[in-house]
C-alpha cells in the first residue's frame, strides 16, 4: 500500500472552485476520463457534502494488454478535500490524498510507487482542468449577465420609442 498526498491554492472562493470541481469532467486536460457516476452523496450533520464518485476511464489500450489487464489487482482510493483558505477568502485549499494497493503481484510496492508518481502528473492536469472550467463558468455567468442587460434595455428601448 502506497498513500501520496498533495496539496495546493486555488486563487478562486471555494462557492467556485467547488461548483467547477462538480463540473470537471469532461475536459481537454484528462480526455481519458470518459463518465462520472455518483455512487452516493449525503450531508453530514456538521453540514459537509460527501459525494462518492466512480470515475470511468478509457486508456486506449491494445486489447492484448487488456485481456491480462490488473483491473483486479490494483484499487485507488482517491479523497479531495476544498476547504475555504484560512486567512484569504478569496482562495480555496484542496488537499488530495490517494491510497493505492497493488494486490496479488510480485514487485507490487515498485507498481504501486510508480502509480503515486503517474498520480503526481495527473493532480496538476487536474488543477489545469479545473481552472478550465472556471474561466468557462465565468464565461457563461458573463454572457448570462450581458444577456440578461441586453434583455433588461430592450424593453425600456422599446418603451422609449413608443412614446416619440
Amino acid at each position: 500500500m502506497k498513500i501520496w498526498t498533495s496539496e495546493h491554492v486555488f486563487d478562486h472562493p471555494w462557492e467556485t472552485v467547488t461548483t467547477a470541481a462538480m463540473q470537471k469532467y469532461p475536459n481537454p486536460m484528462n480526455p481519458s476520463v470518459v463518465g462520472v457516476d455518483v455512487l452516493h452523496r449525503h450531508v453530514d450533520p456538521s453540514g459537509k457534502l460527501h459525494s462518492q464518485r466512480l470515475l470511468s476511464t478509457e486508456w486506449g489500450l491494445p486489447s492484448v494488454v487488456r485481456s491480462i489487464s490488473f483491473t483486479n489487482m490494483v484499487s485507488v482510493d482517491e479523497r479531495l478535500i476544498y476547504k475555504p483558505h484560512p486567512q484569504d477568502p478569496g482562495k480555496t485549499v484542496l488537499t488530495q490524498e490517494a491510497i493505492i494497493t497493488v494486490k496479488g503481484v510480485s514487485l507490487s510496492s515498485y507498481l504501486e510507487g510508480m502509480m503515486a508518481s503517474t498520480m503526481s502528473s495527473n493532480a496538476s492536469k487536474g488543477r489545469e482542468a479545473m481552472e478550465w472550467v472556471i474561466r468557462k463558468l465565468n464565461a457563461e455567468i458573463e454572457e448570462l449577465a450581458a444577456s440578461a442587460r441586453g434583455s433588461i434595455r430592450t424593453p425600456m428601448a422599446a418603451a422609449a420609442f413608443a412614446e416619440k
